[in-house]
Order: C-alpha cells, then sequence, then structure tokens
C-alpha cells in the first residue's frame, strides 16, 4: 500500500467517523424530542383500541367447535398450511444448494407492497414474502372455518384478524424491507435520521398520537392555493360562517342554492384548486350559491347536539339566504352527515308547514343505516361504549380518533405504506391537496357525537320507529319535496346501494338517483374537463338497488352537467347577479373565512 492510499483511507474513515458522530447527536437530539412529545398525548380509552377481547374467545370457541364437529375440514387446512411451508423451505434450501444466490420459481400472486425485484430474486426476502402469504392465507382460512358466529361477529373477527395481517406484512419492519435497506445504505444511513425525524415531527404535529401524515402541511394555505373561489362570510354565529360566492356570470337563477358540508371535514374540499372546484362551476353555471362553514369545536361545545345543528346551522343559514336573497324559498344541498341531518331538517319543516326548501340534493348519504358496511367493527357496543366515555370525560369527539377510524379502512394505502416513505425511506410527505384536506381533522362535540352514533347509527331510529327531535317525531317518509341523490359506485363509506334503500324511503313523488364512478371523494369530486369518470342513471325506480343498477345507462363523464340540468329547472327565472350580502348582512371577512382556518381545537 503507497503512502497516498493509506492517507486516503485515512481520510476517509475520518470523514465516516465525523458523519456517524453528527449522526448520533442528531439521533440524541430526535430521541428528546420523541420522548417529550409522547409526554404530551392524552391517550383515548382502551375500549378504542381494539375490539372487546370476548370477541376473540368466541372465534376460539367457534373454531373449535368446529373442529370436533368437522375435524377433517381444519385439518385439511391445517395440513394444507403445514404442507405448502415445508415445501416452501426446501424449495428454498435447494435454490441455495445449486451455489447460486436466487430465489425458487415465485408463483405467488402479485401485491403492490412488493414490487421491488428483490422480493422475487433474492432468496432471503422471497422465502419472507413467501411465507408471510402463505401465513396470511392460513389466517384468512382459519377465520373461515370459525363457524357458529352472527354475521356481525364475523364480520368484525374478519376486519381484525385482516389488520394482524397487514400489520405483520415484511414490509413495515425495516429489517425485512428492501427498499429501506438500500436506501439506508444508499445514504449512509441519513435516510433513518430524516425518517426518524419525520416520526417525532408527526408525534409533535398530533400531541402525541401517532398519525403519519399524508402531505406536506406547508405546501398549501387557504385561501391561496386551495379555497380560492371569490366569495365573503355574510353571516356568522357560534356554529357556522355562512359564506356567499361572488357571482361570475351577468344573470343568474332566481332560486338560491345552499351547500351544507359535513362537519366531520372541512368544506373546501368542494373548492381545492380553481379546475376542480364544484363551487366554481356551480357559479358558473348561474346559482346564487351559499356554503356553510361548520365551527371546529372545543370542549365547550359539549352539550351541542343535533338539535343545535339544526336550529342554529341550517334553520339559520336559510332565514339568513332568503332575506339576503329576498326569495321564499331555497334549494339545498347536504354532502354526507350533512345529508343525513337535510333529511331531519327535511322532515321537521314538513310537519311544522315550512316550505322553505324548494329542492334538495344528497351527495353519498345515507339515512338507513340497517346495513352498516365497513363500519361494522366500530358500530358496536363496545367501541361506542368507549367513545361515550371518552367525550364524557374530555367534551368532545377528538379529530385523531375519527381520523385513526377511517384511516385503517384503508390502512395499507393510509396507514402502512405512508408510513414507510416517511419514517423508513426517509421522504417528505407529498404537496398533494386532497391528502392535506383529508390530514386537516375536526372534533366533534360529545352530545352531538353520542347521538348520531346511538340513535342513527345503532338504532336506526329515523327509518324504523322514527326519531323524536325537536319536538316532533320525524320519519324518513316525511321527506316529500323533489330530491336527488347522487351516490359513488366504489363508495367505503356511504354504500350506494345501501344510500339507495333509505333514498327509496322517502315519498317525494319527484326523485332522481345518480350513481358516479369512484368513491366518496373522487365520484363527488368529478369535473367535465376531467372526463375521467362515468355515470350511472335510470328514470325508473325499481324497489332494489340491484334491479336499479340492472336497468341503468352508462355516460361517460362527469354527473355534474347532468345534475345541473335537474337543478336549474327547480331554480325560477334568471335575474341579475347578486353581490355577497345587503344593507343588513356587510361582508364580514373574505371566503374561505375565519372557522375553517382556524386552528384545530385542543
Amino acid at each position: 500500500m503507497t503512502t497516498q492510499e493509506t492517507v486516503g483511507d485515512v481520510t476517509n474513515s475520518t470523514e465516516n467517523l465525523e458523519k456517524l458522530n453528527e449522526n448520533l447527536a442528531r439521533v440524541d437530539a430526535l430521541t428528546q424530542r420523541f420522548l417529550a412529545a409522547l409526554q404530551q398525548k392524552q391517550p383515548a380509552r382502551q375500549e378504542l383500541n381494539g375490539p372487546d377481547p370476548s370477541l376473540f374467545s368466541k372465534a376460539a370457541g367457534a373454531y373449535w367447535s368446529e373442529m370436533l364437529q368437522n375435524p377433517a375440514r381444519i385439518f385439511e387446512h391445517q395440513l394444507e398450511y403445514w404442507g405448502n411451508s415445508v415445501k416452501h423451505f426446501l424449495e428454498a434450501q435447494q435454490a441455495l444448494a445449486a451455489g447460486k444466490l436466487q430465489a425458487p420459481a415465485d408463483p405467488g400472486p402479485d401485491d403492490p407492497r412488493f414490487r421491488n425485484p428483490m422480493w422475487k430474486t433474492h432468496p432471503y426476502f422471497n422465502y419472507i414474502k413467501q411465507q408471510y402469504q402463505l401465513n396470511a392465507s392460513a389466517v384468512a382460512k382459519a377465520v373461515e372455518d370459525a363457524e357458529g358466529m352472527d354475521a356481525v361477529e364475523k364480520a368484525r373477527l374478519t376486519y381484525f384478524a385482516r389488520q394482524i395481517v397487514d400489520l405483520m406484512a415484511p414490509t413495515n419492519f425495516l429489517a425485512t424491507n428492501p427498499d429501506a435497506l438500500e436506501r439506508a445504505i444508499a445514504t449512509e444511513g441519513e435516510s433513518l435520521v430524516k425518517g426518524l425525524e419525520n416520526l417525532v415531527a408527526d408525534l409533535e404535529h398530533n400531541n402525541g398520537e401517532l398519525l403519519v401524515r399524508l402531505a406536506d402541511d406547508s405546501a398549501f394555505k387557504l385561501g391561496e392555493n386551495v379555497a380560492t373561489a371569490e366569495g365573503e362570510v355574510v353571516y356568522r354565529n357560534r356554529m357556522i360562517e355562512l359564506i356567499q360566492y361572488a357571482p361570475t356570470t351577468e344573470k343568474v337563477h332566481a332560486t338560491p342554492l345552499i351547500i351544507f358540508p359535513p362537519w366531520i371535514n372541512k368544506f373546501y374540499i368542494l373548492d381545492l384548486k380553481e379546475k376542480n372546484s364544484l363551487i366554481r362551476w356551480i357559479t358558473e353555471q348561474g346559482f346564487t350559491l351559499f356554503v356553510v362553514s361548520w365551527v371546529n369545536p372545543d370542549a365547550s361545545y359539549r352539550d351541542v347536539g343535533l338539535e343545535d345543528y339544526i336550529e342554529e346551522g341550517y334553520l339559520a343559514a336559510i332565514e339568513q339566504v332568503k332575506q339576503i336573497t329576498a326569495q321564499k324559498q331555497v334549494n339545498t344541498i347536504g354532502y354526507c352527515i350533512g345529508g343525513t341531518t337535510l333529511h331531519l331538517v327535511l322532515a321537521l319543516l314538513k310537519k311544522r308547514k315550512d316550505t322553505s326548501i324548494k329542492s334538495a340534493t344528497f351527495f353519498t348519504t345515507l339515512t338507513d343505516f340497517a346495513d352498516q358496511g365497513d363500519f361494522t367493527p366500530f358500530l358496536q357496543n363496545d367501541f361506542i361504549d368507549g367513545i361515550e366515555a371518552d367525550v364524557a370525560e374530555v367534551g368532545m369527539l377528538r379529530s385523531h380518533i375519527m381520523s385513526r377510524t377511517f384511516s385503517f379502512l384503508r390502512s395499507n394505502d393510509l396507514v402502512y405504506q405512508p408510513a414507510i416513505r416517511s419514517y423508513m425511506l426517509g421522504e417528505a410527505p407529498p404537496a398533494f391537496d386532497l391528502l392535506y384536506w383529508n390530514g386537516d381533522g375536526t372534533n366533534l362535540p360529545a352530545r352531538m357525537a353520542v347521538q348520531y352514533l346511538r340513535r342513527l347509527c345503532q338504532g336506526n331510529e329515523f327509518t324504523t320507529t322514527g326519531m323524536d327531535l325537536l319536538g316532533e317525531h320525524l320519519h324518513v317518509s316525511d321527506v316529500s319535496i323533489p330530491i336527488c341523490a347522487i351516490t359513488c359506485e366504489t363508495d367505503h363509506i356511504a354504500a350506494w346501494r345501501t344510500a339507495y334503500r333509505g333514498f327509496m324511503q322517502t315519498k317525494s313523488k319527484d326523485r332522481t338517483f345518480i350513481m358516479s364512478q369512484s368513491g366518496h371523494i373522487a365520484g363527488i369530486v368529478n369535473p367535465p374537463s376531467k372526463k375521467k369518470y362515468g355515470h350511472y342513471t335510470n328514470a325508473d325506480l325499481p324497489e332494489t338497488a340491484q334491479d336499479w343498477i340492472d336497468g341503468a345507462t352508462f355516460t361517460d363523464g362527469s354527473w355534474w352537467p347532468v345534475w345541473g340540468a335537474w337543478l336549474a329547472k327547480k331554480s325560477g327565472a334568471m335575474v341579475a347577479a347578486r353581490s355577497p350580502g345587503d344593507s343588513t348582512h356587510p361582508p364580514l371577512c373574505p371566503a374561505p373565512g375565519t372557522y375553517v382556518a382556524a386552528p384545530l381545537p385542543k
């Protein structure tokens, strides 16, 4: 070795040592921040972290009962698993014995989690992947073998078993994730330090709760690059800010339109960016548009219930819009829970002989909760009891509890894959407006949350016995004005078939039902300019959803123009465009207002 080579080696070693010491110092500082962040955590009750243990006890009992009654079936599945595992081990051994670092043939199913070629070519990673897939299949068959459970218990067991299987995927662990290991080597460990920084930042951002951030918060600012449609807040009370959007046409329909979005999310999903803003599109069609922006409640709202949302939200907004536009009637839209509650409002006004609402449109709205769909695991007494106890203690259903529930309905997409990118690969969250909105959470008042979960979701009062509210007995069959329902084909929150069942229980003579392709958000935020998702229509309204879709006609492109034509027929003659507010409703601040931008109450 020459002197020059020796000096070079010493220089490289010194640089590597310095780099290591720098990273160790960063890790030490991050560890202190990590511990400090964890101390901020206000953990939810244990009941909200998993099902009642009796579920697994029942499953075990059902499994062994099936073992005694039909042992051949159980042994068949067990022997299949054992045989496949041993065969897999022997194939891996034979591949190594051939003297080459290669994996055996891999005919297993493709899985987007295993995109890295090493999952197929490297014997270590391939063995782990294939064994994981064998284990996952065995768990699924074991759940299937558990007879003697009712449908709800079986659905819950299936869901939680799937969660365990997804959690244990080898991609979720550094030692068995080739992408993370390759990145760590290529960056001399820098990716892991950045990943720890991302982890600590997420804990600090969520007061000690581990919720992986899906988008770069710093990339967006309300009113600047999202929620930019021009308008003014023209009314405010403790529940709502009422925004009137500026006209974009010289003439507008006489009858104004009010959108009531869900208060479990923020309204600007309808105005993310100019090219896909439903709010902008509606004004471009010549409608005077008002949108309700709900307050994000803190613990002082603990006693606020559905009655308050109706009186100080819906009825207050309707009255103010009638005054501003000098109209006796308004058209309305309700989105998700905003649509569910709009149904209650329609039933209430029918009982009061109030004709203020001329028509109602419902986006992805459920009224009949007999089929709880993907939410079945979370709408049983063990979870609801835990929520009821938690909100009684803190005064509100905290945002992160809802966010976690929704995320785990699609855990690979919304939990594990983002966590891998952020914490293992050290990547910064993307600047994605939809994901930014998704992470901009809201709390729910304690009383309202319990009413919604107990009386609507669990009790299904509105479509069965009826619901006593505000001095009236309300039932979905009280709804009789013209209505239009927009549902989405792959909606995992408000399944279109379930929405159809509630829709058909109304007594409206003028009813229109439309189903868009895609899901709960993309199916609604589907501008005509994108020409992305089509929609189904059927003028006939048979008794069942299956009969409806069997007779439906598919049309390429957005449902917006079809609905816009429906609404125009119910919106009166054209009049001069209206500027936001009037002499008694001076503009209070520009859209999107103050409620939507307020920090999340703690």
